[in-house]
């Protein structure tokens, strides 16, 4: 595997453990009754969403392919 392709499995693999994160959060948020522990776990989850959208955002760049996908379906 060439350094390109090896750099986009980076990217992807991020993504997969950035969404798997928010999944994760989203869990505890709902079985949580504390309101204060809920609060910095809605932070948490709300900073992976950024990492996400970060992620999302290179992977385009770096991915033609990918990014004409996104593009099809906006």
């Amino acid at each position: 595997m060439n350094q390109e392709d090896k750099e986009l499995e980076f990217l992807r693999l991020s993504l997969m453990e950035e969404l798997d994160a928010i999944n994760k959060y989203q869990e505890r948020i709902a079985n949580s009754t504390d309101e204060e522990v809920k609060k910095v776990l809605q932070h948490n989850m709300d900073e992976e969403k950024e990492h996400t959208a970060m992620l999302v955002e290179l992977l385009r760049k770096k991915d033609s392919t990918q990014n004409k996908v996104f593009e099809d379906h906006d």
